[in-house]
């Protein structure tokens, strides 16, 4: 594994993401969490807060899966998935749309965050 494939895995360990090796995803089902992939070929950019006008805190490589630990109403987005209003959070203050994250309904799949 190179040095910067050591560090992609580290930083997704850190942030609670599974990259498309899959490290992290290990641990988590371990836990009881479900990843949700994102769309292919995207890179996705995560922001600080449910909307996009919350700052970019970093971007999700292609092949990343997510936790969705709480989902919160923000402005509407269109991708791959649709056109929604839903946003997911996938870390403390990390959000993204979840117009680009496959969970397989167009609805809330997980509970409201506060």
């Amino acid at each position: 594994m190179s040095a910067e494939r050591v560090e992609e895995v580290k930083e997704a360990a850190e942030a609670g993401v599974a990259t498309a090796g899959g490290a992290v995803e290990t641990q988590a089902a371990a836990a009881g969490l479900t990843y949700y992939p994102i769309a292919p070929g995207v890179r996705l950019n995560v922001r600080s807060g449910p909307a996009t006008s919350y700052p970019i805190v970093k971007v999700l490589p292609e092949g990343t899966r997510v936790p969705i630990f709480c989902q919160s109403p923000g402005t509407s987005v269109t991708g791959p998935y649709g056109t929604t209003n839903i946003w997911d959070n996938i870390a403390d203050s990390q959000f993204v749309s979840d117009a680009y994250v496959r969970t397989g309904s167009d609805g809330y799949i997980a509970p409201r965050c506060d």
